[in-house]
């Protein structure tokens, strides 16, 4: 079983997000600052027909929350501006599909004012996807040029003293990247539509998932290249989903910690069993798959 192109949680690859103030104070506290850090990742990307899927960043902002007020994931953030804090104001291109199984690309590192935020906001253009076949799309980005790609935090990621707190944004780009046109073959893409969709995790309360997808050619193990890692909650909806790169290894960051339903499969082999993994905070999950190849039954004559 495939994911089809940017049809179903990838996984995807994301950014991350990191700050920290005084440590007895858990929201504002006057003039105090902490650091905050932004690293760009996507989660892993299962489709062989896609080369590259370009965006460009020249800015991201954050909201510091009024603290007295519940804060709505509905509303908008037509508020005041002196409400958002720049954290980066420059050009940033990055191949999203780089950006895969645990690597980042770091957008910013700046002090920020001690509180708690609960929305990002991205602001991208120069939006394209090149084809295996090198043929290249440019895309309309709707509003997240004027108004930026907002992302809500919730819970609000609160900026302490002496603390560190990490966000991550997984840049999903197979719901974000909608093809036009036939999936079966790259002549058969006409284009693409541009949906962004971003997930915000606290790495404070998130773990990693990570292991190795081989099979066994008579004696030896094989490791698989673009085995999909699909990851279910307990009720067996999807949560997202990864793929392995050339060595058969994956990594999926930001899942909240609680128990996962985790299987894999691949074109030519048997999908795995079904797995339950715990995921804790904080830390690494390490669970590999032995997928075992089809049996081609040919019929006689």
């Amino acid at each position: 079983m495939r994911t089809k192109i940017f049809s179903i949680v990838f996984s995807l690859a994301f950014l991350m997000f990191i700050g920290c103030s005084d440590d007895d104070n858990n929201g504002n506290n006057g003039d105090a600052t902490g650091r905050l850090s932004i690293q760009l990742t996507d989660a892993p990307f299962p489709f062989d027909l896609v080369a590259e899927a370009n965006v460009t960043i020249f800015k991201v902002d954050a909201r510091l929350s009024d603290d007295d007020d519940e804060m709505d994931d509905e509303m908008d953030d037509d508020e005041s501006e002196s409400s958002f804090v720049t954290l980066m104001e420059e050009e940033i291109t990055v191949n999203l599909l780089d950006l895969t199984n645990g690597v980042t690309e770091e957008l910013a590192d700046v002090e920020v004012p001690a509180g708690t935020y609960d929305l990002i906001r991205v602001y991208v253009k120069g939006v394209n996807v090149v084809l295996t076949d090198e043929r290249s799309f440019d895309l309309t980005v709707p509003s997240g040029e004027q108004t930026g790609i907002k992302i809500f935090i919730d819970p609000g990621l609160t900026v302490a003293g002496g603390l560190s707190s990490d966000l991550l944004l997984d840049f999903d780009v197979s719901r974000s990247f909608v093809a036009k046109g036939s999936t079966n073959s790259v002549d058969g893409i006409t284009g693409f539509n541009f949906k962004p969709v971003i997930k915000a995790s606290n790495l404070s309360t998130a773990g990693t998932l990570s292991g190795i997808v081989a099979t066994m050619d008579d004696e030896t193990t094989v490791p698989l290249e673009n085995a999909q890692i699909s990851v279910l909650d307990t009720n067996e909806e999807p949560v997202t989903s990864g793929a392995t790169n050339v060595d058969g290894a994956y990594a999926i960051m930001g899942l909240e910690a609680g128990t996962y339903k985790v299987f894999s499969s691949m074109n030519g082999y048997v999908t795995s069993d079904t797995l339950e993994v715990e995921i804790v905070a904080a830390n690494k999950t390490m669970q590999d798959f032995l997928l075992e190849a089809e049996v081609v039954v040919e019929e006689g004559n």
